[in-house]
């Protein structure tokens, strides 16, 4: 494989799920150790956590604690819903400020890897809106993807905007509704939510993984679902670049 500009790290949205025994975590391995085996199989995780609360110190703490054997492992980590289901992406300063400082640890530990912020799939294309949001939620110096819900904001002008504050367009496929993959940012960020993946369209996401990976550093999470098929369907894709 030829070398690679940026590194490729690929997980679940969430890790706590005691369904996932004994298919992916064995079955000696007890829920407070979840994390720390997830990170030893897989290098990154999407916290969804933080869509509904703000991680106190303590529990920052805790996942960097779970992590600390795998130096290479990454949080990325939903935006909060006060952010992009109540406000809308409208006067949210203060709420970006309070998130980025309860994150901050993550990010001085270098363990940090995205925010992503999912829009309503009712929150149609306002492009004032978020030329107005990046403008004030880029002093974060957060690396940002925005997952557009609402196939209206598949437009050059949101290409535009993501580009010039460096933001990625999340490249989200489901089994209704597919983001084309347009490039804004010096990273990639996909979410992997379609029902189905089968060992062809493993090795396909393997190949686009790898070749985004030509130009920065590339985040992708499958779905999670009760049977533990989205972190086995990880661990196959990092397997096969050589990173499990």
């Amino acid at each position: 494989m030829q070398r690679q500009l940026g590194s490729i790290y690929v997980g679940c949205s969430g890790w706590a799920y005691t369904s996932w025994k004994p298919g992916f975590y064995p079955k000696a391995v007890p829920a407070k150790k979840f994390l720390e085996y997830y990170a030893s199989q897989l290098n990154s995780v999407e916290v969804n956590y933080t869509f509904r609360s703000l991680p106190t110190p303590t529990v920052t703490a805790s996942w960097l604690a779970a992590a600390t054997s795998a130096s290479d492992f990454r949080l990325s980590f939903k935006a909060p819903q006060r952010v992009t289901h109540i406000s809308r992406l409208r006067n949210c300063a203060e709420a970006v400020a309070k998130f980025t400082e309860s994150i901050q640890p993550v990010v001085d530990a270098g363990r940090f890897g995205v925010v992503l912020f999912q829009l309503p799939p009712n929150f149609k294309a306002d492009t004032e809106r978020l030329a107005s949001f990046l403008k004030e939620a880029s002093s974060s110096k957060l690396r940002m993807a925005f997952e557009f819900r609402h196939e209206s904001w598949f437009t050059d002008a949101t290409y535009a905007i993501l580009g010039d504050h460096n933001a990625a367009l999340c490249v989200a496929e489901s089994d209704e509704l597919t983001t084309p993959d347009i490039k804004t940012a010096d990273f990639s960020c996909y979410r992997l939510r379609k029902s189905d993946y089968g060992e062809q369209q493993i090795d396909e996401a393997r190949a686009r993984l790898q070749g985004k990976a030509a130009a920065g550093d590339v985040f992708a999470y499958f779905k999670h679902e009760d049977e533990p098929t989205g972190p086995l369907r990880a661990a196959a894709v990092l397997k096969g670049i050589g990173k499990a």
